[in-house]
């Protein structure tokens, strides 16, 4: 699995054993996803998540949408309200792709076991506490995003006892790009990553806060920023074991 450096912003694929491909959110740039898919041969998504409907996380998604025809597209049900969700809602329909609401199910990439966490009830319609969970399972490897997620949804799932929700997991992805809403100590205490890559670039908007860094240091958390490391990508083996490798 690939977090890829596509500034400020989240996009993550996943290639399985059997060649099977998932790409969990795209980034806000067009240009920036469709040099990705060609450096990485990607010519078809079967599983594409939107796990909310933010620019940084859906815009390089038309592109994708445009060059690999995903087969599934799972987001959260909220309509977005940009010219941006017009566009890939247009480009998705033009492919014949399906149309889910997360709804807590599971979809095999090969051997592969993707479980899509759903909001929890009672989020109202903010976007970022709605966003969609991805944990991945191959073998004994696992792995969680969250997308956006502020403490009010992590919160939830947690008194949803929701299994997806807690690990341990070797691959994490900071919440909201490390911002001081994002993860807290509950969260990491059921969650408990090995590793965690804060997906950002530059911003106005202070991520990854200092808050988030000592969080991840507490807890004795491996910490990689794609904005200092480029794509970093794990491969993960079924008996657990991974190896990391960064572009920089």
């Amino acid at each position: 699995m690939r977090f890829l450096d596509v500034g400020q912003g989240d996009a993550v694929l996943v290639r399985s054993p059997e060649g099977k491909t998932m790409l969990v959110d795209g980034g806000r740039s067009t240009t920036r996803m469709k040099e990705l898919l060609q450096t990485y041969g990607v010519s078809k998504v079967d599983l594409m998540v939107a796990t909310h409907a933010d620019s940084d996380h859906i815009t390089g998604l038309i592109t994708a949408a445009q060059e690999a025809n995903p087969t599934l597209f799972v987001n959260n049900g909220l309509a977005g309200t940009t010219k941006t969700w017009e566009r890939l809602v247009a480009a998705l329909r033009a492919d014949g792709t399906t149309f889910q609401k997360a709804s807590n199910q599971i979809v095999n990439l090969g051997s592969v076991r993707v479980h899509v966490l759903a909001p929890p009830a009672g989020m109202g319609d903010d976007q970022n506490d709605n966003s969609v969970g991805v944990r991945l399972e191959f073998g004994r490897f696992g792995a969680l995003m969250t997308g956006d997620s502020e403490t009010p949804e992590t919160r939830a799932w947690l008194a949803e006892d929701r299994p997806e929700a807690r690990g341990p997991v070797q691959v994490y992805k900071s919440i909201h790009h490390g911002a001081a809403n994002g993860d807290n100590q509950a969260w990491l205490d059921a969650v408990k990553p090995e590793t965690v890559t804060i997906s950002v670039g530059p911003n106005n908007y202070g991520h990854p806060t200092r808050a988030a860094l000592d969080l991840y240091a507490k807890n004795g958390v491996k910490v990689y920023r794609t904005d200092e490391q480029g794509t970093v990508t794990f491969t993960g083996s079924a008996d657990g074991s991974y190896k990391v490798t960064t572009e920089k």
